[in-house]
């Protein structure tokens, strides 16, 4: 039997809006070690690629410094969705990169993608990838348009035209038939300039010489496809079967859940990402944390929360918004908040609120459900409302389900987790 300290490891990289993490992984899914750098730490300018691989040398090289390094088989990173550039033969890039939230303002590509895009494709919208790549596609000397996560991941292969399943589904990627659709070209859309497209944890490549031997790594590590930040986010959760899902419980409610089958619903914002077997579908409220800070701060939240009896019930049927408009799971962007009448006391305020979140997190999984995923099986929580029990006691009130420990909520957990199924699938692990 392997002891602990000789178990082989794979390595999961995150680069986010503000920096970059990388965690060491055994196949028991165990952390060996952790690392992170701030983007701000080398420049102001958050759009610099030079920036991003800094700050991914530098979280990399914490991991490395902590663990044997003859132990690592496998790397995998994510990276921001929708996050486009274009570049050269070498990978060197030929414009400032387009972020997942940098719009595009021309009017005649986004009328084009309009016309020609499928109405459950992810690509509408003036931030969607394609509206991007349309963008890029004329810049001089171009040789592919490619995302974050694979800008960074042919550093370690060498290879610039590889993507994955997950960051090329706002690029219009058909997860379905898994390829570039023939309706991208009707848009205008070089398909040639387009990454081809390996499922997220497929195996790319052997590591290139160079970044074997600037990492002082073994030339037999794989690099394996990765995925968005939001992916692995959920995956570093433990999430692993179809019914199992995810409130995340931050600014706004999110819901993701594991289903066998794809749910495409544009008029909610809902598509589903392609992971393994399995489909990862999900929304986005309007409520959430927002509507909490909107009226308590953090201490007295905490104070309040004494109060609250968690196994009664207000009686009071709250919509919790902070403005007109729902998303999900209500698709009414004049639909009014609901929060009258008001108790008199604050914590029965709070409490009225919490349910009313609650509700409409229940209502968000019924929604699910009656799109066509598989039945409720569990929920996990990340966000800082996760750290609230006596909300997390009213939500399982509302909710009758397994609540299950989150076993991670650092998103390159969970890209770490396909650099396992990669390096299995390469037969080095």
């Amino acid at each position: 039997m392997t002891s602990a300290a000789n178990r082989p490891l794979v390595i999961g990289i995150d680069i986010g809006t503000s920096g970059a993490r990388a965690v060491a992984m055994d196949a028991d899914f165990d952390i060996a070690a952790s690392g992170a750098s701030r983007l701000a730490d080398f420049s102001a300018d958050h759009r610099d690629p030079v920036i991003w691989w800094q700050a991914v040398q530098t979280a990399l090289g914490q991991v490395l410094g902590a663990i044997d390094r003859t132990r690592v088989r496998a790397i995998a990173i994510d990276g921001t969705s929708g996050t486009v550039l274009p570049v050269g033969p070498n990978g060197a890039p030929l414009a400032a990169p387009m972020m997942y939230n940098d719009p595009v303002e021309d009017a005649d590509i986004l009328a084009r993608i309009s016309t020609h895009a499928p109405k459950e494709s992810a690509v509408h919208g003036a931030t969607s990838g394609l509206a991007k790549a349309l963008v890029f596609q004329s810049t001089p000397g171009v040789f592919r348009i490619i995302h974050q996560a694979d800008w960074l991941a042919g550093h370690f292969t060498g290879l610039y035209d590889v993507s994955d399943e997950n960051n090329a589904l706002k690029t219009g990627y058909d997860p379905v038939s898994r390829r570039w659709p023939d309706w991208i070209a009707a848009t205008g859309a070089r398909l040639d300039l387009l990454p081809d497209v390996l499922p997220a944890g497929a195996p790319i490549a052997g590591i290139s010489q160079e970044a074997a031997s600037a990492f002082g790594l073994a030339d037999d590590v794989v690099i394996v496809a990765g995925t968005t930040d939001g992916c692995a986010s959920f995956l570093a959760t433990g999430a692993g079967q179809p019914g199992d899902a995810v409130s995340a419980l931050g600014t706004t409610l999110t819901v993701k859940m594991l289903s066998d089958r794809p749910l495409f619903a544009p008029e909610y914002g809902l598509y589903s990402h392609r992971i393994g077997d399995m489909w990862l579908a999900g929304g986005a409220s309007n409520t959430g944390g927002v509507v909490l800070s909107a009226h308590f701060d953090n201490e007295r939240i905490a104070a309040l929360s004494a109060e609250i009896d968690p196994a009664t019930d207000t009686g009071l049927d709250y919509y919790p918004l902070i403005k007109d408009g729902e998303r999900f799971p209500v698709n009414d962007p004049a639909m009014k908040p609901r929060m009258t009448p008001r108790p008199q006391s604050d914590a029965e305020f709070l409490k009225a609120i919490f349910e009313g979140i609650a509700g409409v997190e229940a209502l968000a999984y019924q929604r699910l459900v009656s799109l066509g995923s598989p039945a409720l099986g569990s929920i996990r929580t990340v966000g800082g409302g996760a750290k609230n029990a006596v909300w997390t006691a009213i939500r399982n009130r509302k909710i009758s389900i397994a609540f299950l420990p989150v076993a991670s909520e650092e998103a390159a957990a969970g890209t770490a987790r396909l650099a396992l199924t990669g390096a299995k699938a390469a037969g080095v692990l």
